[in-house]
C-alpha cells in the first residue's frame, strides 16, 4: 500500500524520533501513532514502525553506550527470551480490529508517562535483579512487541525504574539496545511471510535517522524536553481515542 508523506507528516516523525532518541527509545509507539492519525493500514504500520526502530534505536543505543550507563548483566536476561519472542509475535497477524484496539491501549503508556515527572526515579537506590522476572517480563514484551510491531522499550523503560532494577540513564541505555534486538527479531518474524515497503521509505527512514541523530545527541546532556513530551503525549492520546473507538 502506497501512502503519501505529507510536509506535516515529515515534521511530526522528524519530532518523534528526535524525542525518543533522547530518551533512549527507537520511537515506533510515536511512528504508529502517526501513522495511525494520517490513515496507514496496520499491515503496513507494523512493518514501518519495526524498520524506523532499528535505526533510531540504533543511534540512541551507541549514544548511550559511549556515555557509561550500559549495562550487560542487565541486559541479557531481558533479551534472552525477548528476541525469540519477538520473532514468533512477528509471525502473528492479527484482525484490524484486534490489532487497532489494542495498539491503542499501549499507546496510552507512553501518552501517560510523557506527561510525568522523572526525578523520583533518578533518586531510587538500585536493586538486585530478580533473574526468574527478568527473563518472563523480556519473553511477555517481547512477545507484545512483535504483534503490535513495536520494540518494546516504552514499556520496558518505566518498569525497569518502577523495579528499582536501573535508573533514568540505565534504563534508557538498556532499553535502547532491547529495542534494537526486538526491533531485527519482530521484523524478521513479519519478513517470514513476505512483506513489502514502499518507495517512500527511504524518505522516513531519513527523516527518522535526522531526528534520531540530534535526540540521541541532546539526550546526553539533559535537554530540556517538557513541551516536546506535551505535545508528543497529545498526539499519542488522540491516536490512542482514534484507534480503540473507530
Amino acid at each position: 500500500m502506497h501512502t503519501e508523506i505529507t510536509p506535516l507528516f515529515g515534521v511530526l516523525l522528524l519530532l518523534v524520533a528526535f524525542l525518543y532518541a533522547s530518551v533512549g527509545h527507537g520511537g515506533a509507539s510515536g511512528y504508529l501513532a502517526l501513522m495511525a492519525l494520517f490513515g496507514f493500514a496496520p499491515e503496513v504500520m507494523r512493518p514501518t514502525a519495526l524498520l524506523l526502530n532499528i535505526f533510531v534505536s540504533g543511534i540512541a543505543f551507541l549514544s548511550y553506550y559511549r556515555s557509561g550507563f550500559f549495562s550487560w548483566k542487565l541486559f541479557w536476561p531481558l533479551a534472552i527470551m525477548a528476541v525469540p519472542a519477538a520473532y514468533l509475535g512477528g509471525l502473528i497477524t492479527p484482525s484490524s480490529l484486534i490489532y487497532k484496539q489494542l495498539l491503542g491501549v499501549i499507546l496510552l503508556v507512553p501518552a501517560i508517562r510523557f506527561v510525568l515527572p522523572e526525578g523520583r526515579a533518578e533518586a531510587k537506590t538500585p536493586q538486585e535483579l530478580n533473574l526468574y522476572w527478568a527473563l518472563l517480563i523480556g519473553a511477555v514484551i517481547g512477545f507484545l512487541s512483535g504483534i503490535l510491531g513495536i520494540g518494546g522499550g516504552i514499556i520496558l523503560s518505566p518498569l525497569l525504574m518502577l523495579l528499582g532494577w536501573a535508573s533514568v540513564k540505565q534504563a534508557a541505555a538498556v532499553s535502547a539496545l532491547f529495542i534494537l534486538v526486538n526491533s531485527i527479531s519482530g521484523l524478521a518474524g513479519q519478513l517470514q511471510k513476505g512483506i513489502s515497503f514502499s518507495s517512500d521509505m527511504v524518505w522516513m527512514v531519513g527523516i527518522a535517522l535526522l531526528g534520531g541523530i540530534f535526540g540521541a545527541y541532546f539526550g546526553a546532556f539533559r535537554f530540556n524536553q517538557k513541551t516536546l513530551k506535551i505535545s508528543l503525549s497529545v498526539v499519542l492520546f488522540i491516536a490512542a481515542l482514534k484507534l480503540i473507538f473507530t
